[in-house]
């Protein structure tokens, strides 16, 4: 892999907005959630909201759609709701949403889980998109798959250093050919 980080860059730190769901973890509870979060600081971004909702499309989609109108997050990230009981509909719940679907995000997702998890990765249901000009990916609420998705993908894709392209870069474009509803950089 060609890909690295162009330490001759500057750094952009973005504000990221993260929602653990579930019904049986509460904030005091929560082991992915605060994890992302620690990540996310490590990181240098700022992380601008945390919640925590139940399996429910509609306090899901709730959460996720105040970020989006919000001018303060750039990024949501999720984490449980992804699996393929009756109570897992994160990605029902995100995908209408969005405007466009980051295909990529869901595969590469798989191809990093394989390596830790093996062929249990089919029963994820990871997914990212855009919705106005916000990024959202939904992961699993294991904090292994935080990890997997963080690590192996978000980390790189959300620092306008890494090369040879980002997430970042894009930002301040996601609005053209649409009335610009939140200034970004």
């Amino acid at each position: 892999m060609s890909a690295r980080i162009d330490y001759t860059r500057s750094f952009v730190p973005l504000r990221i907005a993260v929602l653990t769901v579930s019904d049986t973890r509460t904030p005091k509870t929560d082991k992915s959630g605060p994890l992302l979060v620690k990540m996310i600081e490590e990181a240098g971004h700022i992380v601008a909201d945390r919640m925590v909702v139940s399996d429910d499309k509609k306090s899901i989609r709730k959460g996720v759609k105040a970020w989006v109108k919000a001018d303060d997050v750039d990024v949501v990230i999720t984490t449980g709701g992804t699996g393929f009981t009756g109570r897992d509909v994160t990605p029902e719940a995100v995908r209408p949403l969005f405007d466009k679907e980051i295909d990529g995000f869901s595969v590469l997702f798989h191809m990093l889980s394989y390596q830790t998890v093996g062929t249990s990765t089919v029963q994820s249901r990871a997914c990212g998109g855009l919705a106005e000009t916000t990024l959202i990916f939904s992961v699993p609420g294991s904090p292994g798959a935080c990890e997997d998705a963080w690590n192996g993908i978000l980390k790189f894709q959300l620092d306008a250093r890494h090369r040879p392209c980002s997430f970042v870069e894009l930002l301040p474009r996601l609005a053209e050919g649409k009335k610009e509803k939140k200034s970004k950089r």
